[in-house]
Parts: structure tokens; sequence; C-alpha cells
């Protein structure tokens, strides 16, 4: 806190960026770690995740004039834009919005950010009266699935609401963010990430049922077992294809089972994020038990189809925020089992956890977890290696269980073990280094969410 705090006092001095005499909110936020639960937070279903020790970090100070100005120092070095200038009576319609931050490539990042201030403005109006300068610095890595944006999105608006005495926290913050995320950032992420990111603490797992956000109580891991992470030096983005097309195939396998029972699926007009729903199992697959879907259903779906063959006869794709694309070939089949089969395998995972017994049982789940990702087309060879490496090393040395994490297709490992097996982790590390010839950055140690944090106050 005290270097941001420095930091921020040297932006204030001669007016370098915050104008002297106002008074400068801001607030922190982490990244998150997905130990279970991955891609089940569209779908509905239980999902297990902490905070990391990497946060980003932003403040506001309001001005006079209606200018929002932002300067995020970090992105020159990635070859986009440090520095940009928008008006509040720019922020007219979603469509517009969105206009403004594709208009070049080096903008894209301001989606995260120039989304919270539309949204304010949207929901409440009369608070927003003057424009902000906003700054912000992250150590968050970029597209190693932990959440960037969501860390992004949920600092620099803790720190807008705070400047604009706004009362915003929790689940509303979280739903917000996740809003400016769906919407202007046109990510198809679930609830998932923002809520942790809101609600998680240091030394802590969030259980998050995703119906549409209903937080449990933190649980501590027992005590004895450790979780690492490990980037696979492969890029993950919640935009790519492997994603989208993992996402859109749950919901057509949703979509057709329904069908298949006459059952009529009609779009919730008073959702906040927008949605799907029917009258039995409420729009998400995770209500499906694993049996029933067993038994009566997955010989039904076709293991494969296209997007032109789904829409062939008219067939609505209920999802929001992936499109059908005609030319894609979508593993129905292996999505739709994955949303059904994640959702026990968490719970179960949760249960272990919070008994404190069956650590082996509890990485073996992640080894299930991490398998059904690649059915679902989201694997990835980096990925798999170092779940492999893990395995080798195994429960004799500590070792429990591995999963990629997120959204996969890249990103990032999370691997289970006992405290005391940090030497066989780093010895997964060191031979995974050696054969992709890389450094690869480790997530260790958590740290408290934004709410916890709260938001400060610079005077002087």
């Amino acid at each position: 806190m005290g270097n941001f705090a420095d930091t921020l006092m040297h932006l204030k001095t001669n007016g370098r960026f915050f104008a002297p005499g106002r008074p400068i909110h801001y607030s922190r936020a982490p990244g998150r770690l997905d130990l279970m639960g991955g891609n089940d937070d569209y779908t509905g279903g239980l999902v297990f995740e902490a905070t990391i020790r990497e946060a980003t970090w932003a403040a506001g100070q309001l001005r006079d004039d209606r200018r929002l100005v932002f300067f995020n120092p970090q992105m020159k070095s990635r070859g986009w834009h440090d520095r940009l200038e928008f008006s509040l009576d720019d922020l007219t319609t979603d469509e517009t919005v969105r206009a403004l931050v594709n208009r070049d490539p080096g903008t894209r990042w301001i989606a995260y950010v120039l989304g919270v201030f539309h949204l304010l403005q949207k929901r409440f109006a009369k608070h927003i009266a003057s424009g902000a300068n906003v700054y912000i610095e992250s150590n968050v890595p970029l597209n190693k699935g932990v959440s960037s944006s969501a860390s992004v999105e949920v600092a620099v608006m803790k720190a807008a609401v705070g400047a604009y005495g706004i009362n915003l926290a929790g689940v509303e913050l979280a739903e917000a963010c996740q809003w400016v995320e769906n919407v202007i950032a046109e990510s198809a992420c679930g609830i998932m990430d923002q809520i942790t990111v809101v609600l998680g603490d240091e030394g802590c797992i969030l259980p998050l049922l995703c119906q549409p956000c209903l937080p449990r109580p933190l649980v501590r891991l027992p005590d004895g077992l450790a979780c690492w992470a490990v980037d696979s030096g492969v890029s993950h983005m919640v935009s790519g294809i492997e994603y989208e097309a993992a996402r859109a195939g749950a919901f057509m396998g949703y979509k057709l089972i329904c069908d298949e029972e006459g059952i009529v699926v009609r779009h919730d007009e008073s959702a906040q994020i927008p949605r799907w729903t029917d009258a039995r199992w409420n729009g998400y697959l995770a209500n499906l038990s694993p049996s029933l879907f067993r038994s009566r259903y997955e010989a039904r779906l076709p293991e494969t189809m296209t997007g032109a063959e789904y829409l062939r006869d008219g067939q609505v794709h209920v999802d929001p925020f992936t499109k059908m694309r005609p030319e894609v070939t979508y593993r129905v089949r292996a999505n739709t089992r994955y949303a059904v089969e994640e959702n026990f395998r968490v719970h179960l995972f949760a249960e272990l956890a919070s008994g404190g017994v069956g650590f082996e049982q509890m990485g073996d789940i992640m080894y299930q977890s991490h398998h059904a990702y690649t059915e679902c087309g989201l694997g990835c060879d980096a990925t798999d290696l170092l779940v492999q490496l893990v395995r080798e090393e195994g429960g004799a040395n500590g070792l429990f269980g591995a999963k990629v994490t997120g959204g996969g297709a890249g990103g990032t490992v999370a691997v289970l073990g006992r405290t005391e097996a940090r030497p066989a982790f780093d010895r997964v590390v060191r031979r995974y280094a050696e054969v992709r010839r890389i450094t690869p950055y480790v997530f260790e140690g958590s740290s408290m969410g934004a709410d916890r944090f709260g938001v400060k106050i610079l005077q002087s």
C-alpha cells in the first residue's frame, strides 16, 4: 500500500496527473486462481476459487469538467496507448461505447475501464456529475488464466464508486463488473472471476454456486495442504475460439435436451445479466444430476454438430454472449457432459476440503477435471505436460493432483499437495522449464479481496 500511495503523491506533485488539494480514492483487487470449477460457472455449477497475491491497484480523482482521463503506464510496453481521454457525454449507448474501445487495437484494454464509467452513468446518473482522472497499475500477468481483466474491472469500480459516493459492494459489485466484461469488452465470462476478486480473502477458498451468484462462506484449506500454480507459457484468452466453442456447445446441448423433453426455453427479461431459462432446470445444466444425464440424455446428444446443422431448422442459440458460427464443429456431447459432471466433482471436492480428509481423492478429482477439459476441446500440450509431471512426482512425494484452470486452452495449472511438498513442486517447475526452455511464472500465496481492502483516501 505504501508504494502505491507514494506513486499517487508523486503523480499529485506539481499536477503531474492528479490535481493538488483534492482527495484521491484508491483500491486494490487481486487476481484469482480457479482451484475447481473452471467453465462450470456459466452453466450454473459450484466453483471453488482462491485469490492470488498479485493484484491491480486503481485510483480516481474527480474533475471539474466531464472529461475521463485514464493513465496505465504498463500498457506502453505492450505497444498499446497508455493514456486515453474521453468525455462522459461520449458514453451514450452500449453500441457507442463498444465502438469507442474498438476503434484502435491499442485502445482495446480500455473496454474494462471505460465500461465501468458507462455502467455507473447508466445506473447512478445522479451521482455522476463530473469526470475523473484514473490511474492504474497491476502485477497480475495478462492472458495467464488468473483473471487480470476482473482484477482491473473491480479495482477501478471500487475506486470510482468511492470517489462518487456510491454504495456498491459484494454481489452487486461483482455483477456490475461482469456486465462490463460481457457487454462492453464482449468477453463471454461467467461470474466466478469477479465475485472471487471481490469477496475472497487471504488463505481462503470461496465456494460459489453460480445461479446466478450465490457465494457460500469462505473455506480454509485443511492444515498441511497447499496450493500452487504454474503458468504454462501458452496464452489463454476468454475471447478465444476454443473457449467460445466449448461454451456454445454446452448451451447447444442444453437446448437440445429441453427440446427432447418439450420444455420451453425463454429469455429472462428480468435478469441483470441476460440469460435464457426454463421451468425445470432454471436454465442451468448443473441442475441435471449426472445419473439422469448419463442414463437418459447423453446418448441422445450428437457427439459433434456444426453451427450450420444446429441452425438448419430455425433452432435458437440460447447463450447471449457467444456466436453460433456455421463453420465451427462443436463438441456438443462432451461440453454438455462437462457442465453436468464438473458440478458434481466440485461439490465432492468442496466436501472433502471442508472435512479435512481425502487428499488423494481431491487430487484425483482434479485429474478427472483436467481430462474433461481435453474432451471439451480445451486441452493444450503445455498444460498436459505440467499435469503429467505432477502425476509422476505423485502422492508419495506429497503432490496429489493438478488441473488446468479457468477457461483452459493454455494458461495456468493449479497444483495441490502437502505443505512440505514444496521440493517436489520445485522439481516439477524445473523439469517443465528444461523441456519447454522457458522460465515459468509461479503463483504462490493469496491476498484479501477488494471488499475487505475497501477504499482508501489520500487527502494531502
